[in-house]
């Protein structure tokens, strides 16, 4: 699925997005609050100020994803894959937050 019928099916009242490859997608500026992208691959995805409030990315991969100001209000980051992810200035109350962070520099 791409971009603009992601957008276009939540338009039309769609939620459930799981396990959808967003991969590099460019999502800035959008409004996916409510969404299920659980188990969606959002690696290196550019989601600055996306409001991603209420939205389930339980099991999601957000590997140097870009979520500066993104509104993760209320949402569920349960099991996500950080790493190189940039999260400045996001809006994280009352977020259920538990992250494995991955670092692909060998030690």
């Amino acid at each position: 699925m791409n971009i603009k019928e992601l957008l276009s099916r939540y338009s039309a009242g769609q939620r459930d997005f799981k396990n959808l490859n967003l991969m590099a997608a460019n999502l800035r500026n959008t409004n996916l609050s409510g969404a299920d992208l659980s188990g969606a691959n959002l690696t290196k995805a550019n989601l600055t100020r996306t409001n991603l409030s209420c939205a389930n990315l339980s099991n999601a991969i957000l590997t140097g994803a870009i979520m500066t100001d993104t509104n993760f209000t209320r949402a569920n980051l349960t099991n996500i894959t950080l790493g190189e992810a940039s999260l400045q200035q996001a809006h994280l109350k009352g977020a259920i937050l538990q992250a494995e962070l991955k670092d692909s520099t060998p030690l």
